[in-house]
């Protein structure tokens, strides 16, 4: 018997799933016969891979009523908010509308003497990790996009979320994807080392933690495998003083602490314009204390648990030496606040750049607020950061808006709106949020890689 990846659901501390890890010889085994496969999917039309994978997106749809509840047990998301099938769709369904143009030639010349062009050509092998915050949207971020453009895909899902990667591949085997072109696996992190680190894929989508970044990175070194990586976050919002109030609040808190502030791209810090910053507060918490604590599992509960306990632990202790350095806590516990997973959404003032809760990724529902006299001071405060991912603005003036967006050093800039992955824009970061690149038609091409021809014809 060998090792065993638990998943201990939130709700109540309980095993909810357990599966057997692959063993190395396993893992190479499953890889090799995907490696043999994958010329063949390649060779198969466009339209059909296409079509494919959407029949496997939609079998993943008609499973939505078993995920729902599925997800809140295994990540403790309320049933109330649906699952996640509508991005999953909307990206996936954007991939496929765009891969005919994004996978075609690109012409460079021809005349009487040469024809040249650069052809978009698939890595191979590709390997998926995947996280637990949103774990169908973060996947087929890469296996859409993957298998499209005539990769194999081999999927390990986070052990929080033990069964997505199981569902979405027998999903995608009942649509006619064959189980050798895209598959799941589990594996522990030393096997997983040990397949990068011998050159067992040709490329590596990773989302998840610096630390996990970091291991990718370490065992892929040498081997020329591309690693992109999706990691850290602490986006910030900025309110300008002509923003609307109202929206920027409902927005900006929404961003904080949906899915209990565990977001790639929720909202960690709020700088308000001074001469909004007492209204924004007053309407910030208002919002915050009418959250209902509870069950993921009960329709009334607008915020569950955290996925772990010890992820509740790391936003508690950064809200208590936030306290004792000075900070004020604004919403008093909630009565099921266990001190486990069940933790109160909380909303800080009186916090510095010196406190861990407005520099390092907290990933839960606790949001820091400052007030800023102008657009320089804010600009520096959402640049003090080791993180690039998104920031949100909040003004009627567009241009402005621009300019300020220019000055971030961030992967995305929202204007009057947060937390969303428009599939048409390149999801990106910067500084130790990582590198790469996904959807676009960008993504297709951090999928694939350019092939050169240059064809000189025979006039004689």
């Amino acid at each position: 018997m060998g090792r065993t990846l638990e998943c201990i659901s939130p709700i109540d501390g309980s095993v909810f799933a357990a599966r057997e890890v692959a063993d190395l010889a396993a893992a190479r085994e499953k890889i090799a016969a995907m490696r043999v496969a994958q010329a063949t999917w390649a060779a198969r039309p466009l339209q059909e891979r296409v079509d494919l994978v959407m029949a496997g997106v939609a079998a993943v749809g008609a499973m939505n009523d078993e995920i729902v509840p599925e997800l809140a047990k295994m990540m403790g998301r309320p049933v109330r908010f649906g699952g996640e099938f509508g991005g999953f769709n909307e990206r996936a369904s954007h991939t496929a509308a765009i891969a005919e143009e994004s996978l075609a030639d690109i012409a460079v010349g021809e005349d009487q003497t040469f024809l040249r062009y650069i052809k978009r050509v698939p890595h191979g092998v590709v390997f998926v990790v995947a996280p637990w915050n949103y774990p169908y949207m973060t996947a087929i971020n890469t296996v859409a996009p993957a298998l499209i453009a005539g990769n194999v895909v081999l999927l390990k899902h986070a052990t929080q979320t033990l069964l997505v990667g199981e569902r979405m591949a027998r999903a995608f085997h009942e649509a006619g994807v064959p189980a050798d072109v895209f598959d799941n696996v589990f594996l522990d992190h030393d096997t997983t080392s040990a397949l990068i680190s011998e050159k067992a894929f040709d490329f590596v989508n990773f989302t998840g933690s610096v630390g996990g970044g970091q291991a990718m990175e370490r065992a892929a070194a040498g081997t020329f495998t591309g690693v992109a990586t999706e990691l850290g976050g602490k986006d910030p919002g900025y309110v300008m003083d002509d923003a609307d109030v109202d929206a920027a609040v409902d927005t900006l808190i929404d961003g904080a602490m949906f899915n209990s502030g565990q977001c790639c791209c929720g909202i960690e810090r709020i700088y308000v314009h001074e001469s909004l910053y007492e209204t924004f507060l007053e309407k910030a918490l208002a919002v915050v204390r009418g959250y209902k604590l509870g069950n993921p599992l009960d329709s009334e509960t607008t915020i569950g648990p955290m996925a772990n306990v010890r992820f509740a632990n790391e936003v508690r202790a950064q809200i208590t030496e936030a306290v004792a350095a000075g900070a004020t806590a604004h919403v008093a516990p909630f009565a099921e606040d266990d001190g486990g997973a069940y933790l109160t959404p909380q909303v800080l003032t009186g916090v510095t750049h010196a406190m861990r809760v407005m520099r390092d990724e907290s990933f839960g529902p606790v949001v820091g607020i400052m007030p800023v006299k102008d657009d320089a001071e804010a600009i520096a405060l959402m640049n003090d950061s080791e993180f690039g991912l998104t920031a949100s603005l909040w003004t009627k003036d567009v241009e402005r808006a621009q300019r300020v967006g220019d000055q971030i050093e961030t992967g995305t800039v929202f204007l009057n709106r947060a937390d969303y992955l428009d599939p048409g824009l390149c999801w990106t970061g910067c500084k130790n949020t990582g590198r790469g690149g996904g959807l676009s038609v960008i993504g297709y091409h951090n999928l694939t890689r350019p092939k050169s021809y240059h064809l000189k014809k025979v006039t004689s």
